[in-house]
This record gives structure tokens, sequence and C-alpha cells, in this order.
């Protein structure tokens, strides 16, 4: 499983189509993570301030129609088709914007 953190309404953007995020635009790829413990620290380093829900994409790279370096963290070279995502986890927040813990998207 790989995850990646993103803002609700970046997932939510534009549901009918495979998910871009402007990384891919800009890096070339979507970073990604091997597991929730980095994918925490990921949203602790970049999401403090970030309006509304913060997600993982819970990312099944058997499913993906695009290609998975690692370099040495996951990277996706492509557009993630919404089939591969088999959840969701909230980044839960302290006061501070930390975040603290994942709860299951339901």
């Amino acid at each position: 499983m790989l995850f990646h953190v993103v803002p609700l309404d970046d997932w939510l953007h534009a549901p009918d189509r495979p998910y871009a995020p402007r990384a891919l635009a800009e890096e070339g790829f979507i970073p990604c993570t091997a597991d929730e413990e980095l994918a925490l620290a990921v949203a602790d380093a970049h999401f403090r301030d970030a309006v509304g829900p913060v997600m993982a994409l819970m990312i099944d790279e058997r499913r993906l129609d695009a290609r998975v370096c690692w370099e040495p963290a996951p990277r996706i070279h492509g557009r993630v088709n919404r089939s591969a995502v088999a959840g969701m986890l909230e980044v839960r927040r302290d006061a501070d914007g930390r975040a603290v813990e994942f709860a299951l998207w339901s």
C-alpha cells in the first residue's frame, strides 16, 4: 500500500477524472510514502496550516495504471486512477495543527 497525503478538497476537485495533483505537473511525479508513520510525518511537516480535512490516500500499487518508482521513496509517475485508491485515512490534528494520528475515513 502507498500513502499520499492531500487536502480533501484537492482529492474531490474533479471526481470524474484520474487524480493529478499540482506536484505531478511541477515535479513529474506524485510523492508517496510506504507506511502510515511516514505519511503522518508528511502531513505534520507540510499541512499544518491546511484549511479543512487532510487525508492520506491508501493507494493499491497493483491496481495503478501509472508506473511507480522507488527513488528511494515511492513516486507515482502519472495520474492515479481512482479505482486504485483502496481507502482514505483522515489526519487528526491538534489545536496547533500538528498531525497526531489517523482515523479511518467513512
